[in-house]
């Protein structure tokens, strides 16, 4: 049995720290918050309830495999919803597409919302990311990475013509997508990364052809649900989980780890730490020597991920019309989506939304509705089903939080002043809501970054800018002895099922008693 302390209790290290325990070891996971989940965080007022991070599942076959082999079963523990329209898309020239929560009606849906042809592009492109992710999903995904594996894969012609290595996500949607309302819907999946499609590798096909394949799923009552039905599992199987306790240290001897210590003082033993934390304040904040400046100094080189831009919207006596165009999961976009990623990550021209040089807010952003009607979510006393009120969360990608080069998301009145303008923005494009706005919340990348250790409110740490920078996170086998990385920053990237991937390839690596 050997003694592991996991750093960070988000589904990361919630889900690693149960697959360690139900392996025999004895685990402890440490989280500096009050509460667990990490960025799968929840916010409660006056009886709304709002996911403040990821609103959907995706490839739900991931945690059905986690919760199987934790002893239980997904379908038992949580309520899962299949989405019947999993994202209704507005586009710049009005036009509206509801598109199908099951793969096999998008192409005849997008023919007749779009025109002719269009089904038949995106059908195209889907058998293309098809390739990709059939190419992709057992060395990338599920297995740890590393250079002979990229080698061995890129030795193959095969392999090579289905990922197309050298082409940008959109350089490779554009050989199908000749509409731009679909390569529009294509740059959005460079997000799901904190990326700029134009830069992002094609191998990011794959996250749309997963989303569509596997379909999109609501946790009823809001994935907090889902946060607590892996603690429980965790909770199962013996581990100890403290809360209010920062660590301050990875401690080391002869090249190998020997424990933590805490921002308190004190020192905690093991043999194997798990970091379920940014691996730039892993390397940058917990570690000490030559190995961490090394890893540090390459983390640097990488382009940061995009942050995001929040507003809680508690909602009352909303109009049927309203409603209606906000069922679930909502994206509108802008006519000039190359000004959003240039604002964002400071790059080429931009008509920046306030003065100044650098990264700026969006002037215009894509805009991302969460609407669920789910009577959980709301006051007490509204019937199941009932859309007058909501709890609504909206979301834009923003610049991280960088007073001293970049975004300074702490200037007074900032928050407020980009919040009313996003409210004006979504006025504009049809879902004004301001006339029944009980109360706004905003958080900020700053929030972020204060409340779950982001360097910059950077969503998945790194972006995957560049054209082999996907596969080059952060290994899950640091190069100190006994010491790992899961989460969204290191392999395999972001998101609730990669992150929960990076857990199992953990507990893999590190394997039985």
């Amino acid at each position: 049995m050997s003694q592991v302390v996991v750093i960070g209790a988000g589904i990361g290290g919630l889900t690693a720290a149960a697959r360690l325990a139900a392996q025999g070891h004895s685990v402890t996971v440490l989280e500096q918050a009050a509460s667990v989940g990490g960025k799968l965080g929840t916010y409660e007022r006056d009886g709304y309830v709002f996911d403040t991070g990821p609103s959907l599942l995706t490839m739900p076959q991931v945690f059905s495999d986690f919760f199987s082999q934790t002893g239980a079963r997904l379908e038992e523990v949580v309520e899962l919803d299949r989405l019947e329209v999993a994202c209704t898309y507005t586009f710049a020239d009005g036009s509206t597409l509801a598109m199908p929560g099951r793969i096999e009606e998008i192409p005849g849906a997008i023919e007749a919302a779009l025109g002719a042809g269009t089904g038949e592009q995106w059908e195209a492109f889907l058998a293309d990311a098809r390739r990709a992710w059939d190419v992709a999903e057992v060395p990338f995904l599920r297995s740890p990475i590393d250079s002979a594996t990229i080698a061995r894969l890129a030795a193959s012609p095969a392999n090579l013509t289905a990922i197309a290595p050298w082409r940008s996500l959109r350089s490779f949607g554009s050989k199908r997508l000749r509409d731009p309302r679909l390569r529009a819907m294509l740059d959005r999946y460079a997000t799901y990364t904190g990326s700029d499609p134009r830069r992002a590798p094609s191998a990011l096909a794959t996250v749309p052809y997963a989303e569509q394949a596997f379909g999109s799923w609501y946790v009823r009552g809001g994935l907090r649900a889902l946060g607590a039905a892996v603690l429980e599992r965790a909770l199962e199987h013996g581990v100890t989980v403290r809360t209010g306790v920062r660590v301050a240290q990875i401690s080391q001897a002869g090249g190998a780890v020997i424990g933590v210590v805490t921002a308190d003082g004190l020192r905690i033993p093991a043999e194997i730490v798990v970091a379920n934390a940014d691996a730039e304040r892993v390397y940058g904040d917990l570690l000490t020597g030559p190995i961490a400046k090394r890893e540090l100094r390459r983390l640097r080189r990488a382009s940061p991920s995009l942050a995001g831009f929040v507003l809680l919207l508690a909602l009352e006596n909303l109009p049927p019309e309203l409603t209606e165009r906000a069922l679930h999961h909502r994206v509108m976009f802008p006519a000039d989506y190359d000004d959003e990623f240039d604002s964002v990550f400071g790059t080429g021209r931009h008509a920046r939304w306030s003065g100044g040089g650098g990264p700026r807010p969006v002037p215009d952003p894509t805009i991302y509705v969460t609407a669920p009607q789910d009577s959980a979510i709301v006051p007490a006393g509204k019937a199941e089903g009932d859309p007058t009120s909501g709890a609504w969360f909206v979301l834009v990608n923003a610049p991280r939080h960088d007073p001293a080069s970049g975004q300074d998301w702490d200037s007074p009145g900032l928050a407020k002043a980009y919040g009313d303008h996003v409210l004006t923005v979504m006025a504009r494009r049809g879902l004004d809501v301001r006339p029944y706005l009980r109360w706004m919340e905003t958080r900020t990348p700053a929030d972020l970054e204060r409340a779950t250790f982001a360097p910059g409110g950077s969503i998945y740490g790194t972006s995957s800018n560049g054209s082999q920078s996907a596969f080059q996170r952060p290994a899950n086998r640091s190069p100190i002895e006994g010491l790992y990385l899961v989460g969204g920053s290191s392999h395999p990237g972001g998101g609730l099922p990669l992150v929960a991937l990076s857990a199992q390839i953990v507990a893999e690596m590190i394997g039985q008693v």
